[in-house]
């Protein structure tokens, strides 16, 4: 029960951490206490910047005897994902900072991550970025495909604490084989096909106003790609432009509404599964029209480099894959000769794939997402039919359980999860 009550407080705390640092409470913890906060992985933040504001909140509450720990606060703050902007104006301003010379020196660490971009691999530690890939929110089902095949642009919403579906304000396109991620509150529909030609297009959902609205579209057309939100963009990665599978990666960067190509994969990969996840950006199986994959390449938003990583246990295309508790769990697929319900962990501790509970159902093109603590696998397809049912894994038990199906998609979806803070 205390261990239930422990885990459920640190849930609290990374989910809420914006609400968190502003509280009393906060600012009465003790400097142990704030250092372990801010040392978190998990922290919920859409930006580095929250999270140097609470530190010198903390030291402000009590100045006269919390100064002296500046230092090992910002240790623990990753001030070169601070914007440069940020940087100048509000931290190498702050009298705290200035008076510091061991601050001061982590600053110039900062500015070196963008002067001097060839250093930037000896920033290791304070280069990756917050990743709290348990964010509790509502679940979007998005396009997709009708039994007869058809491409959908249909969208619904699961409550994971109602457990219950409801429709959503369709897209103004046909979309199947879609790439969805959530940005700054925001769902993006990302290329997919409509039934006759593969698109470019992409479209942007505000739960507030509960409307769509098109954005800057990609530079290429792309069905069967992997989309994920890393470091406050959106990256798009392979797919099929309806000619060959694709290597190429784009990414969108909301501030300027461009997309702009960056490091192509190492492989040409179609109906992969695409990851943010421990700060990279993970690819995992696909296909190239020829072969089905079982390698993993990751690529690093500071490096701009794709590396290898060890490969997946099966060969899987079509699979979901989503990142929980610090573990990456590949979800079903098709190897080839089969349909899969089999699920395998990536602990980057070890740099090993181990498998675990395989689902109940066997689901190749499902979609996968965590939120609340549990995985959701959405849909798919077993080889007859088209599925609109969705099970929830559960990694304390190791079981998958089945919740209430969609309402109104017969699988082929895309997925993202739109955190409740951000709709309220």
């Amino acid at each position: 029960m205390c261990h239930n009550l422990a885990e459920a407080a640190n849930r609290y705390i990374q989910h809420n951490f914006i609400e968190v640092y502003k509280s009393e409470e906060f600012l009465s913890l003790q400097k142990a206490e704030v250092l372990q906060l801010l040392s978190r992985d998990e922290l919920n933040v859409k930006h580095e910047e929250e999270v140097y504001e609470a530190a010198i909140q903390w030291i402000r509450h009590d100045e006269d005897r919390r100064k002296e720990d500046l230092v090992d606060l910002m240790s623990k703050v990753r001030l070169p994902l601070l914007k440069p902007q940020f940087i100048i104006e509000r931290v190498m301003t702050e009298e705290l900072v200035r008076s510091s010379h061991q601050c001061r020196d982590l600053v110039d660490e900062a500015k070196d991550y963008y002067l001097m971009p060839q250093r930037r691999s000896q920033l290791s530690s304070r280069l990756r970025p917050r990743c709290c890939t348990d964010i509790p929110g509502r679940i979007y089902a998005v396009g997709g495909l009708t039994q007869a095949g058809e491409s959908l642009s249909t969208v619904e919403v699961f409550d994971p604490i109602l457990q219950q579906w409801d429709l959503a304000p369709p897209m103004a396109s046909l979309r199947s084989r879609v790439g969805v991620a959530v940005l700054a509150g925001k769902l993006y529909a990302i290329g997919g096909y409509d039934g006759e030609v593969r698109l470019s297009t992409v479209e942007e959902f505000d739960a507030e106003t509960g409307k769509w609205s098109l954005t800057t579209g990609m530079n290429s057309k792309r069905s069967a790609l992997g989309a994920a939100t890393l470091v406050g963009k959106l990256y798009v990665c392979g797919g099929y432009d309806g000619i060959s599978s694709l290597s190429s990666v784009e990414c969108y960067d909301p501030d300027t509404r461009k997309w702009n190509l960056v490091t192509q994969m190492i492989r040409s990969r179609s109906a992969a599964g695409i990851a943010a996840f421990e700060g990279q950006l993970y690819a995992l199986g696909g296909h190239d029209g020829l072969q089905i994959f079982h390698s993993v390449e990751v690529y690093n938003p500071h490096t701009y480099r794709w590396s290898l990583i060890s490969p997946m246990l099966t060969k899987r295309c079509r699979l979901g894959v989503a990142g929980l508790d610090g573990k990456l769990y590949a979800c079903g697929g098709y190897d080839g000769s089969g349909f899969l319900d089999s699920v395998e962990m990536y602990d980057p501790a070890t740099n090993l794939w181990t498998f675990v509970a395989p689902m109940n159902n066997r689901r190749s093109r499902v979609a996968v997402v965590s939120t609340c603590g549990r995985l959701y696998a959405i849909g798919g397809y077993d080889g007859k039919t088209n599925l609109n049912t969705v099970e929830v894994y559960t990694p304390e038990t190791n079981t998958w359980t089945y919740v209430a199906p969609m309402c109104a998609h017969e699988g082929g979806v895309g997925v993202g999860v739109i955190p409740w803070l951000t709709t309220s």
